[in-house]
């Protein structure tokens, strides 16, 4: 292994790699939010995952929610997991779900254990010893090959399309080449561009997944009577530059590099291999953000333009630019400042400098976004809830 290509994480009994070593506290639905905030403020080290809904959803969207509920809880950035929800049957399909990664899980019940206060000291009890336990691991060298990383955009501009999004494509190429995986979502970002995604295609069911994929959102749009493609470019993009659906897209897949497609995924869902992945999520961040950490991604490298401050509190967010007046006036916001390549940088320095920061977030550094504490989770619904 390269010095250059080996990052420091945390094993985990399912042989997957970890680059951060949280203990989490989960809810099961938004009903035991309260609990879990408290749980996280009283015993140092613990990460709340708190959710919205996860009552009164049946079919897909009960589906989505629990799966990627255990994704989340079974990423390898989590070391062990107290699951609290409010009623037991839900509380241990969560924790049995979240078991099969063979990370440590507690559970607590709060109807069954007597309430919020009893379950605030059950849930002390049985955090310590996860908190301590975590705390003891060490992290030891692994290989780039290791890595699943989500590449997201948002903020979209022109500077996207031929600064940032480029520059992560050259490292989503190294990824690959490594051996590691690589997500791209934002299923209405490859709208325009699937036929250049097809071309790219492992074979013709992969092909026509792709196909698919975009079929269904732009079908779902036209059932609730919004033409998809009409609505895009949204107002911030035109702001930015940017004039068509097709424009944006051809913009925002280059961001995946140029490797040949593994599969389509669903949302939450982890691969079977290792390559470059298309994982089917919303546009919205904080949405597809969640769908890549609980499909496995450990990392996510954000491009923007115009600046979107949102990060991931389970996989770290790298946040790039290729705009100089966003590089100056979001300072703090940015990890990675690319905009050279607007007065002839070129793509190798540009993209080395922005592999330079995945390496370091890999192996302990805090992004912008982990620093300010501007993270969240919210995962996708369909329907209304019932």
């Amino acid at each position: 292994m390269s010095r250059g290509e080996t990052f420091w994480g945390y094993q985990r009994p399912n042989g997957s790699v970890g680059i951060r070593n949280h203990v989490a506290v989960l809810s099961v639905t938004d009903s035991v939010n309260g609990i879990v905030r408290h749980l996280a403020q009283l015993v140092k080290g613990v990460l709340p995952v708190t959710v919205w809904y996860g009552r009164g959803q049946f079919g897909e969207d009960n589906l989505i929610f629990r799966r990627t509920q255990i994704g989340l809880a079974s990423n390898p950035n989590i070391a062990a997991v107290l699951v609290v929800g409010l009623e037991s049957v839900s509380v241990h399909n969560v924790a049995q779900g979240i078991a099969k990664s063979g990370k440590p899980v507690a559970s607590i019940s709060v109807q069954d254990i007597g309430g919020t206060v009893e379950a605030l000291a059950k849930g002390i009890r049985l955090l310590i010893p996860l908190v301590q336990d975590a705390s003891a691991q060490r992290a030891k060298p692994f290989p780039l090959s290791e890595l699943v990383l989500g590449v997201e955009c948002g903020g979209t501009d022109t500077t996207s399309g031929i600064a940032s999004n480029p520059a992560l494509g050259w490292v989503a190429d190294r990824v690959v080449n490594a051996g590691g995986i690589v997500y791209l979502s934002e299923t209405s970002e490859w709208m325009g561009a699937e036929h250049i995604l097809s071309k790219r295609a492992l074979n013709p069911q992969v092909s026509d997944a792709i196909y698919s994929s975009v079929r269904k959102i732009e079908d779902d749009a036209r059932v609730r009577g919004v033409d998809i493609r009409g609505a895009n470019p949204v107002p911030d993009n035109i702001r930015g530059g940017i004039t068509t659906i097709e424009e944006k897209s051809l913009g925002a897949i280059i961001k995946g590099g140029t490797s040949q497609i593994q599969g389509v995924l669903r949302y939450a869902e982890h691969p079977d291999g290792k390559g470059l992945y298309l994982m089917n999520t919303a546009a919205p961040a904080a949405e597809s953000m969640t769908g890549l950490a609980a499909g496995g991604a450990q990392m996510i490298i954000f491009t923007t333009g115009q600046m979107n401050v949102m990060g991931c509190s389970i996989a770290p967010t790298v946040k790039i630019t290729g705009n100089p007046r966003t590089a100056q006036r979001l300072a703090d916001n940015v990890d990675v400042d690319v905009s050279k390549m607007l007065k002839g940088e070129t793509l190798e320095r540009a993209g080395k400098r922005v592999f330079d920061a995945m390496m370091s977030t890999a192996s302990g550094r805090l992004t912008r976004a982990e620093a300010l504490g501007d993270e969240d989770i919210a995962i996708s619904k369909i329907q209304p809830t019932v």
